[in-house]
């Protein structure tokens, strides 16, 4: 990023951060609270949370409702990417989109293949994009996914992204 994109970009983002889960309840959240506590410590605000279950029409409502949210500029998912049945995240996350950002997928399956999970990482569908002048991220649920997605991916970019959204409104 250039000196002046720097000077440009939001040092604070606010975020809401959706956990899709069938089990997990805030108690057991560990990818949510981890998410949260990433962003933080990186001088981020949550303005929203919540967990909801492998449903479509679940996910749907709750990305809806951050859209709606004047507080929130941006929406991290964790869970529900893999490619069983029930996970059911990607799919509603793409139909939403006005702009996707398959780097974020393809750097996120390379780095989790180097770095954590070898070649399982051909499972993720972590994907990434606009819907509404916001951004969105979608990782997996797993606490490493989350952890390798927020240090290496989203915390460095996430003022960037917001910067490039904005730069025309």
């Amino acid at each position: 990023m250039s000196q002046e994109h720097k000077a440009e970009a939001p040092s604070s983002v606010r975020c809401k951060v959706i956990t899709v889960s069938d089990t997990r309840i805030e108690q057991t959240d560990k990818s949510g609270k981890l998410m949260i506590d990433y962003l933080e410590k990186n001088h981020h605000s949550v303005t929203a949370y919540e967990i909801v279950k492998d449903q479509k029409a679940d996910i749907e409502r709750a990305i809806k409702h951050g859209i709606d949210q004047s507080d929130v500029d941006a929406i991290l998912l964790n869970g529900g990417t893999g490619i069983a049945k029930r996970d059911v995240t990607i799919e509603v996350v793409e139909v939403l989109l006005d702009k996707k950002m398959p780097g974020f997928g393809e750097i996120f399956r390379i780095l989790s293949y180097r770095d954590d999970i070898g070649s399982a990482a051909i499972l993720s569908r972590a994907t990434a994009g606009v819907i509404h002048n916001k951004a969105i991220f979608a990782t997996p649920g797993s606490s490493g996914a989350v952890k390798l997605a927020m240090e290496r991916l989203i915390i460095p970019e996430l003022g960037h992204v917001m910067r490039e959204i904005n730069k025309d409104l």
